[in-house]
């Protein structure tokens, strides 16, 4: 009687009493120390830290479909899969020279890496890491063969197992269908412009954009009407004016959109452009305290922060979307890389690198709420907002 008694209890008791759900975790980048800190936001703390990543002064990171793993793209070409529950290490890879950022694909189950060494595209079964497929961006040969190998930038994710990714040093836009992995479909987009720098998907996957660093404008690219071509939107936005020096590369990837406008950084100019997104044109310009690097929507889009390139980041601005004026402005400290908004937008994390610390805010007060030590922190990503489209 004891033994079945002790038994049952047995049985009752949970076997993993460190279980728990995922939707309020995320990771921070530290890109000095190749680790990233595991951190929640329900009451904005750190859990620990994973080390051993390599390389990752530029890295990126999305998460598996059911968010315990995350996966690492370091600027030393490593792929790295983590889980952040468990704060481990599961695989990591050496699959290029130097990669830039990556995305998974609609179903969770391929992960594609964008190389600028040597240029092109892998694409790697999620589970295990094995590369399935390998798109190499060769260009300035009709028959693919003895070209030369461009950089790939600003790969997405996009509907019906689709990669969209930009080549630098070609000027063209890629559409990967990876449908069939062992017979990838490619459609390619040439001329679309000098120097595609970055890219972004809309929210509803609809409209690829690349920025173009080479020239003032960007190249719209309509997926559900792939025959139509190309399109320039913005085109000559910077005409007649003085070029100034690019102190660092804007990211396109926090879309910003609210309502029927988009607002995207400006190349070299203290200025976020405002599109009208019903016909692509220009919609207005805010001047903005310096040179743009992320501009992102709080998630009800009614706000707009913005983040901004030496010498002038230690500063972030918030623009009224129904206004287009800059309601407040902050300085959380010096060397204010990143941001990231709570799924709801209640309060925004902010990397600040040059005083190895976080930053949280209350997004409708502005108060700051509180800080978390990091080391040398940047990139910001939490899951709840990772199954986005183009994250």
């Amino acid at each position: 009687m004891i033994r079945l008694i002790l038994l049952s209890a047995v049985l009752l008791c949970p076997l993993n009493t460190s279980a728990r759900g995922t939707g309020d975790l995320g990771i921070v980048i530290e890109r000095a120390d190749g680790s990233v800190q595991v951190i929640e936001t329900s009451t904005n703390s750190s859990l620990g830290r994973i080390e051993g990543l390599g390389d990752l002064s530029h890295a990126s990171a999305v998460y598996s479909r059911d968010e315990q793993f995350a996966y690492i793209f370091g600027r030393d070409g490593g792929l790295t899969k983590i889980d952040i529950v468990n704060k481990k290490i599961i695989k990591r890879i050496i699959q290029s020279g130097n990669s830039i950022g990556g995305a998974i694909s609609q179903d969770g189950r391929l992960i594609a890496v964008s190389n600028y060494k040597p240029g092109g595209v892998k694409i790697f079964d999620a589970e295990t890491l094995d590369l399935v497929a390998d798109i190499p961006a060769i260009y300035g040969n009709e028959d693919g063969e003895n070209g030369l190998l461009s950089k790939v930038i600003g790969l997405v994710d996009a509907p019906g197992q689709k990669f969209v990714f930009s080549l630098w040093d070609a000027g063209e836009i890629w559409v990967a269908d990876l449908s069939d992995t062992k017979k990838p479909k490619i459609t390619k987009f040439s001329n679309i412009g000098k120097n595609p720098y970055d890219a972004l998907i809309t929210p509803d996957g609809r409209y690829y954009i690349a920025g173009l660093f080479g020239e003032d404008g960007m190249a719209l690219l309509d997926l559900w009407n792939l025959d139509a071509g190309v399109k320039r939107i913005l085109d000559g936005y910077g005409k007649g004016e003085k070029k100034l020096p690019v102190y660092k590369m804007p990211h396109l990837e926090g879309w910003a959109i609210a309502g029927n406008f988009a607002f995207v950084p400006a190349v070299g100019r203290h200025e976020v452009l405002v599109i009208n997104t019903l016909d692509w044109t220009e919609a207005g310009r805010i001047k903005v305290h310096g040179q743009p690097v992320f501009v992102m929507a709080r998630p009800d889009g009614r706000n707009i922060w913005v983040n901004f390139a030496v010498p002038d980041n230690d500063t972030l601005q918030v623009i009224d979307t129904q206004s287009l004026k800059i309601i407040k402005s902050l300085t959380p400290g010096k060397g204010v890389l990143h941001m990231e908004f709570e799924p709801r937008g209640g309060e925004i994390w902010v990397s600040v690198r040059d005083e190895d610390r976080l930053a949280v805010f209350d997004t409708e007060t502005f108060a700051q709420l509180t800080t978390l030590d990091a080391k040398k922190p940047s990139g910001i990503f939490l899951t709840s907002r990772a199954h986005r489209i183009g994250l």
